[in-house]
This record gives structure tokens, C-alpha cells and sequence, in this order.
């Protein structure tokens, strides 16, 4: 009986009902990684640590095993039996030879009825103990989220860096091919540096991004046709080498609009590769230009299956996908921040005839904007 006095859960009850007790427990050996009991097992009882330790788990999924806690001498596992009398929700297993005495039900129940003090010691005792489980369950579920986000953070970064990083390569290639001429190794070198300063400035918008800053606001006065040509021109040649075509169906707009062309490019870097992914076996790209009062309205519209109804109220937030075959959704968070950032608006759309409309629309230069 000296064992069962020394539980907690045990110690105020009168040495009657700890001898009533002593009488019925059936003392259980067992072998380090034996299991005391599992999950789905019937809750017939109760047992009270002597000798050992053993830990308490349950399964989180199919492949992820997350263990609650350990127990040693003086303490007791399997009590929610008690309570509800339902199937086992974790499992308890021997973490070395260890010695368990095991209380059924109907006797701790009896002893329950018979005593307030010893009743209220185990509500006690499993509020105090679930409050426990919650704690590091919560912790657990707080590292796995933070882990995942970072490795979601780390597949975006991977993924927007290599189209620039093909087209470096080979240009890179194309630079040191024995026949190649004068002129274009120029153009190879102008692309890579093209590409280099690409990737400053998406690695500067990330992160941007992930200190939640506003971004810079260091605005020029630029003629959007200006910004446009050569940008459109370099943006053509990338659709083309992966079998989409890019169209211009309006005249390049002269409009003056106050912008940063480094973090605007990257507006429209972004809406063309998503374009381009979203059409695996090539298609269409339309620019599409529209002069309003007091903005400038720039569409890309693709010849793609459209967006998934499902994520089109979430399509700008952060780490939203909408059917790409890789990628994890910053990409669109960033351009939001970017358009925002310059007084404007971006929105996305299916197009009657077919496939997707992202448009934003910027401020006239001297305008006085509301959007």
C-alpha cells in the first residue's frame, strides 16, 4: 500500500479506502518500449507509476507520432478512463523496466462516491494536467507552423529566381561560344546584368516584405511609354524562348506617371511568368492600355484556364496558390505592395471569352488619385 500513499493523487484519502484499494490493484510489469496501453483501447482503469518511467503519446497523422509528456514514480496515467469511460485517446508506453499498478474503474469510481476530497483531487489534477498537454501541444504546433512557413518562404524564393537565373546562364553560354560575335556578346552581357539587377531588386522587395515595411517611395516623374518599350521588349524575348507569345493590343500610352520603373518592373516581371506558368503548352499574353481621369489602367490578360473560383478572394494574400505547379504566392502579395505603394490599385479577373486579367491601374502624374 506504501506505493499507492505515495501518489499524489492518493495522498489526503483515509487508510481505509487506500487498504479497499491496495485490495483490488493487480501489479504490472513491463519491459522497456512495451505499451502499458494504446489509443482505441477499451478505458477500464487506472494506473499508478511504482517503479520506472513511461510516456504518454498520441498520433497526430498517419506518419507523426507527438509524445505529451513522461511519468514516473508517484504519478498516474489513464485517468480520463475514469471519467468518461470511453477508449483510450493516447498511448502510454514503458521508456524502462517499470512497474505500474493498475486500479479498475468500477473501484476507483467506488472511491470517488465515497470521497470528496479524493473526487476533487482528480478534477484537479486533469484540468492541471490537460492545461499541461494544451501547453506543449500549442508549443509544438506554433515550431511546426513557423518551420513551415519558413520552408513555403524558402520554395517561393527558389522558385521566382529561376527564370532570371536561366537567363543568366545562358547568356552566360552564349557569351563564350567561340562563334560568337562582338556584338552579341554585348547583348548576352546587357541581358545578364539586366537579370542581376532583377534579382537585387526582387531579394530587396522580399525583404521588404518579410520586415513589413512600406516599401520605398522614391517616385520620379516617368513617361509610362518610356518605362514601357524596352521593358515589353525584354519581356518578349522570355515568353518567346518558352512558347508564349506576347502581344501588344493598344499603343504604348505617353502618359506621365509618378514611379520607381526598378520596383515597377517587377510588377510586370511577375504577371508575365505567372502568365506564362499557368499556360504550360504556350498560349497567348495581351497588353492591353487604357488612359482614364487621372490613371493610367494596364491589363495582362492570358489565354490560360483562368483562376480557380475557389482562391480568387484570396489570390493577393500571402503564400496563396491559384493551380501554378510550383510556386507559393508572394509573388502577388508583393505586387499588391508595390502598386499600393505608388497610389494605385491591382485587381484579377476571368475573362468572358477565357482565361486570366490582372490589372492595375497608377496615378497620372500631378493627379489627384483616390483608387
Amino acid at each position: 500500500m506504501f506505493w499507492l500513499a505515495q501518489c499524489t493523487l492518493f495522498d489526503q484519502l483515509p487508510a481505509a479506502e487506500l487498504e479497499a484499494l491496495a485490495k483490488v490493484a493487480e501489479m504490472r510489469e513491463y519491459a522497456a518500449g512495451d505499451a502499458v496501453f494504446q489509443e482505441g483501447d477499451p478505458g477500464d482503469g487506472l494506473y499508478v507509476i511504482s517503479e520506472g518511467r513511461v510516456q504518454a503519446s498520441f498520433l497526430a497523422t498517419p506518419n507523426d507520432r507527438r509524445v505529451l509528456s513522461f511519468f514516473g514514480p508517484g504519478e498516474f496515467v489513464g485517468e480520463m478512463a475514469v471519467i468518461d469511460a470511453h477508449p483510450r485517446s493516447a498511448t502510454v508506453t514503458a521508456v524502462e523496466r517499470s512497474r505500474l499498478a493498475f486500479l479498475p474503474c468500477t473501484a476507483v469510481r467506488a472511491s470517488l462516491e465515497r470521497s470528496s476530497v479524493f473526487a476533487s483531487n482528480l478534477a484537479r489534477m486533469v484540468v492541471q494536467r490537460m492545461r499541461e498537454f494544451t501547453q506543449t501541444y500549442t508549443r509544438e504546433v506554433v515550431q511546426a507552423e513557423r518551420l513551415a512557413l519558413v520552408g513555403r518562404f524558402a520554395r517561393s524564393i527558389v522558385h521566382d529566381f529561376k527564370n532570371p537565373l536561366n537567363i543568366i546562364g545562358m547568356s552566360a553560354e552564349m557569351m563564350c561560344l567561340p562563334q560568337a560575335t562582338g556584338e552579341a556578346r554585348i547583348t548576352a552581357r546587357l541581358r545578364i546584368r539586366r537579370q542581376v539587377d532583377r534579382l537585387s531588386n526582387m531579394i530587396n522587395e522580399l525583404l521588404e516584405f518579410t520586415r513589413g515595411g512600406t516599401g520605398t517611395k522614391v517616385l520620379a516623374r516617368v513617361q509610362y511609354s518610356q518605362f514601357l518599350e524596352p521593358l515589353v521588349e525584354e519581356l518578349t524575348q522570355e515568353t518567346e524562348a518558352r512558347g508564349v507569345r506576347l502581344e501588344q493590343a493598344d499603343p504604348l500610352p505617353s502618359v506621365p506617371v509618378m514611379m520607381d520603373p526598378r520596383r515597377l518592373s517587377h510588377v510586370l516581371h511577375n504577371l508575365i511568368n505567372n502568365a506564362c506558368e499557368a499556360m504550360a503548352n504556350g498560349g497567348t499574353i495581351r497588353l492591353r492600355y487604357e488612359e482614364r481621369t487621372g490613371e493610367v489602367l494596364t491589363q495582362v490578360q492570358d489565354s490560360g484556364p483562368g483562376i480557380a473560383e475557389a482562391i480568387m478572394p484570396r489570390l493577393f494574400e500571402a503564400f496563396a496558390t491559384y493551380g501554378k505547379a510550383s510556386g507559393t504566392g508572394l509573388g502577388l502579395s508583393i505586387c499588391r505592395r508595390i502598386i499600393e505603394d505608388h497610389g494605385g490599385w491591382i485587381e484579377a479577373h476571368n475573362a468572358p471569352e477565357g482565361g486570366a486579367v490582372f490589372a492595375f491601374a497608377l496615378p497620372l502624374a500631378g493627379a489627384n488619385h483616390g483608387g
